[in-house]
């Protein structure tokens, strides 16, 4: 994934931090958001931190049948030292590298789930 250097989280998002990327054929969607319900951005009372942002990149790929399959990926970036999280452009791209691998990983196991689950053979037909 190519990040844009123009872009604090290093590809544009709109105004809800909802984001489109297309990556190995897949097309991810993006999310960037925190924890608080849109409401003032305030330290946490007991660590005296501000939330932490999370960077989510999720897709599914559907096949034949109903069949589907998920990818999904987290990354969260977390305050400092009292500050409010600074944007880090490479989240978007270690969420979408982690959802690409989570993808990957469940098309193996489905994989080999299906090679390895092998039907009865139907019953033989009655005799006349």
């Amino acid at each position: 994934m190519n990040i844009d250097p123009t872009q604090p989280w290093g590809v544009a998002i709109d105004y809800a931090g909802r984001a489109t990327v297309t990556e190995n054929g897949h097309t991810l969607d993006i999310r960037v958001y925190d924890n608080t319900f849109g409401g003032n951005l305030d330290r946490d009372p007991v660590t005296g931190q501000y939330p932490p942002v999370y960077v989510s990149a999720a897709f599914a790929e559907n096949g034949a049948g109903d069949a589907a399959l998920r990818g999904n990926g987290l990354v969260v970036v977390n305050a400092q030292d009292g500050a409010p999280v600074v944007p880090d452009p490479t989240a978007v791209q270690r969420a979408v590298t982690a959802a690409l691998t989570d993808f990957e990983t469940r098309r193996t196991a489905y994989a080999a789930l299906c090679a390895a689950w092998a039907p009865a053979p139907p019953a033989p037909a009655p005799a006349p």
